[in-house]
């Protein structure tokens, strides 16, 4: 029946090609053409079709060790007819045993795990999904299992119009002014000009570039019944492969693996043990033994790496449209803004630098160090009750030059220039990023890629209500269950800002009874400069209650944010970003702020000090001032953070 359809289809296309054909010429052959590939399709649909029924084999029944096996029909019906698989396909380890079949995502198990009944309904409701599926044991332990996704054609095209996936359907058609032959004469000797000077250094070759057709094309969400319009070269590439693995993953994250509410999702399946991993494959080595200039490019991760990712190109622009080609809009767009805040930074660097060089010029003239530097008829009270003696106002000397270099006539004018700078940068990055947006013609891309959260979707399915856009049912939240969840999220984040602002109490009492310990110590230098040693343990101290704290309130603002049940994803993310800043704000601040702010501010006065629990003198700032043990506390901090999050970005992996 279906190729008797298919004949009728080929009368109406040829009933719908002949009113135009006076109007405009139409080349036959390549419509022929077109209908012979659409008839060759259906024919190898109908194909796969008859192998449905075939009776179904048990996976690990038929898994040998390092050997691929297929749970799909139609591959080992290509294996009986004979096909010879091309070799690159068969080594490259991205395709499956038909040498054919695109590898979209890999999920790794052990056999030895006891969640055997959850993996296989889901792995049962994965093939419900129409994703193909093989499995492969690992060479080097027996024990681990990798199981292969591949999503075809029909299935990629479903979940593309169901997720509003934007896909090129007509090139750009660019219009260029009527210039005089005057304006090209001049435009002509200019563009001699410009080749006798240098190259930008900072431009990538055009060389290397390819050129991307998805950015000469306008880009509309895919409907199935609007194929026709797309621009389909081939079915296999016409999805890209960051495309790919994103509808395998939303459909994983839709999946059932047992009845119930939320016994839904891949996430769960990895938390609770049943998988090891999940994730989608790189299209092959990043390195290769030929130039990418003479050979060019092996992939796409090739060519990304020696364009963007290799240490020799860290002073050029980032190629933007490879990173959106392999990654995505949403990793594209991320490391846009990223390059655009280290520019702007050049500025704030620049004038900061000046700011310091000023202070170390204008060092001799300074009349405050001046005078500190001379007052040695001037004794100090001790800082401590015991131990620590008097000291003269000269012995600060280094220190209150120390705070010219930062504290100077010029800070003034860098802190107005901050101010300033900050909200030129916010008003240029909108700028830039309205540009990337109708490049990558995102204008509209938020409002289409709303979808609902699986989550929300399972434990609110038996509520529902008539979406006033769409008019379509939707689950819904009840207005008091959302109250009494904001509730207890909001009581959560208050706990733990207070644990940050008890955790700084507790590095104020550090300070206060370590100051006289260190002024009683057996090595001069210390005890000769107790007040800057207590600082500087104190901000190490300090650190590290960041550290510890920023890996704890990640969890929780993950639980808090998990329990709020938020409906979409922008709304999970804009609740998490809100939850994380709130806390690292008052997190790396709070210490900062004490030290500007209240440090020295209620002392008292020799004969009548103000005491911590009737027993602690208050902690008084340094005789040079307060600003010495600020920046000791933002250096180090910044410091050693900077470190840090180097070392796991880079040297932990």
């Amino acid at each position: 029946e279906g190729r008797e359809d298919l004949q009728v289809n080929r009368l109406e296309t040829q009933i719908w090609i002949k009113p135009d054909i006076q109007k405009t010429d139409v080349d036959f052959s390549e419509i022929l053409n077109a209908i012979q590939e659409i008839a060759k399709d259906v024919n190898i649909f109908f194909d796969e079709l008859e192998g449905v029924n075939s009776p179904s084999k048990d996976d690990d029944s038929l898994l040998h060790h390092g050997n691929l096996t297929s749970t799909s029909d139609d591959a080992s019906r290509l294996e009986v007819v004979g096909e010879e698989v091309p070799g690159k396909n068969k080594t490259n380890g991205l395709y499956f045993r038909d040498g054919k079949c695109r590898i979209d995502y890999i999920l790794v198990y052990r056999k030895s795990n006891p969640q055997t009944e959850k993996r296989e309904v889901f792995e049962r409701n994965i093939r419900a999904e129409g994703l193909q599926m093989e499995k492969e044991s690992s060479l080097t332990n027996s024990d681990i299992i990798f199981v292969k996704l591949h999503a075809p054609w029909e299935v990629l095209g479903k979940y593309a119009e169901l997720m509003n996936v934007r896909m090129p359907f007509r090139r750009k058609i660019y219009y260029l002014h009527r210039r005089y032959k005057f304006m090209n004469r001049i435009e002509k000797q200019i563009s001699r000009f410009r080749g006798w000077l240098p190259r930008k250094p900072m431009k990538l070759d055009k060389e290397t570039l390819p050129d991307l057709e998805e950015n000469d094309c306008y880009t509309a969400p895919f409907s199935q019944q609007r194929i026709h319009h797309f621009i389909i070269h081939n079915k296999d590439t016409f999805f890209n492969n960051a495309t790919r693995s994103r509808i395998v993953h939303h459909i994983l994250q839709r999946v059932k693996y047992e009845e119930g509410k939320n016994k839904i999702g891949l996430n769960r399946l990895l938390s609770n043990g049943s998988y090891e991993a999940a994730f989608p494959l790189h299209e092959g080595s990043y390195r290769s033994k030929n130039s990418i200039k003479t050979h060019g490019a092996e992939n796409h991760r090739h060519l990304l790496y020696e364009c963007w990712a290799s240490w020799g190109v860290w002073y050029k622009y980032q190629p933007l449209d490879l990173v959106r080609r392999y990654f995505g809009e949403k990793i594209g767009l991320y490391f846009a803004w990223l390059g655009w805040y280290t520019g702007m930074l050049f500025p704030a660097a620049f004038i900061g630098l000046f700011v310091f060089l000023y202070g170390v010029t204008t060092l001799n003239h300074c009349q405050v160090s001046k005078e500190v530097c001379q007052a040695t008829d001037i004794i100090m009270c001790p800082i401590c009750d015991k131990y620590c003696p008097f000291m003269r106002l000269s012995d600060s000397c280094i220190y209150a030059k120390v705070t010219h270099l930062f504290d100077n006539g010029a800070t003034v004018f860098f802190a107005v220039f901050m101010a300033v700078w900050a909200t030129v940068f916010l008003e240029f990055w909108k700028r830039r990023r309205a540009v990337i947006a109708y490049d990558w013609d995102l204008i509209d891309w938020e409002e289409e890629e709303e979808e609902i959260r699986p989550q929300f979707e399972a434990k609110y399915s038996k509520k529902e209500r008539m979406n006033p856009i769409s008019g379509k049912p939707e689950p819904y939240q009840a207005f008091a269950d959302k109250c009494s969840r904001l509730i207890v999220s909001a009581s959560g984040i208050f706990f733990m800002i207070c644990v940050v602002i008890a955790a700084v109490f507790g590095i104020v009492i550090y300070r206060v009874v370590t100051v006289s310990t260190f002024a009683a110590f057996k090595w001069a230098l210390i005890r000769n400069n107790s007040q800057v040693a207590t600082t500087g343990t104190a901000v190490c101290i300090n650190f590290c209650i960041i550290m510890l704290l920023n890996v704890l309130y990640e969890k929780v603002a993950l639980f808090l944010t998990n329990l709020e049940q938020p409906r979409t994803e922008s709304e999970w993310e804009n609740s998490f970003t809100l939850k994380m800043f709130l806390f690292q704000f008052v997190n790396l601040n709070s210490s900062t702020f004490y030290i500007a702010f209240f440090l020295g501010r209620f002392t008292g006065h020799p004969g009548a000090y103000l005491r911590l629990i009737n027993r602690w003198r208050l902690e008084e700032c340094h005789p040079s001032g307060c600003l010495i043990d600020l920046c000791m506390q933002m250096g180090i901090i910044m410091v050693l953070k900077q470190t840090w999050n180097n070392f796991m970005e880079l040297g932990y992996p």
